[in-house]
């Protein structure tokens, strides 16, 4: 499948299904059987729009191309452990990952103040 896809080793590409799409790096091999494809957790949600419905994650979160059913009342990870999906080579603009700066609204509003100068 890769090789007819044109996805090679390193190449960007858009993973999606009928509840979400992704971006990831592609690495090719055989030690998978053909039509197989394995996405590890991890990745921060990141959408290019703002959480809109249809939103490309960024950073490659899989779990919104899961189904989202808690796997225990307890543990609530993501009970699918299988998906079924399509994958193309992504030719878009990529975007900067922004996952790790936060809420705009709360950055703006918050100062950083040392523990030793608050007050009880």
């Amino acid at each position: 499948m890769p090789a007819r896809a044109g996805i090679r080793n390193g190449d960007v590409v858009r993973v999606f299904n009928a509840r979400g799409q992704v971006l990831a790096g592609a690495v090719v091999s055989d030690r998978y059987a053909p039509g197989v494809a394995r996405i590890h957790e991890g990745a921060w949600y990141d959408p290019d729009k703002g959480g809109e419905p249809g939103a490309l994650c960024k950073y490659g979160n899989p779990n919104v191309l899961t189904i989202d059913i808690g796997t225990s009342q307890l543990a609530q990870a993501t009970s699918a452990h299988t998906t079924l999906v399509e994958i193309e080579k992504y030719n878009g603009q990529l975007e900067q990952v922004t996952a790790f700066n936060g809420p705009v609204e709360m950055v703006a509003q918050c100062e950083y103040v040392p523990a030793s100068q608050v007050k009880s």
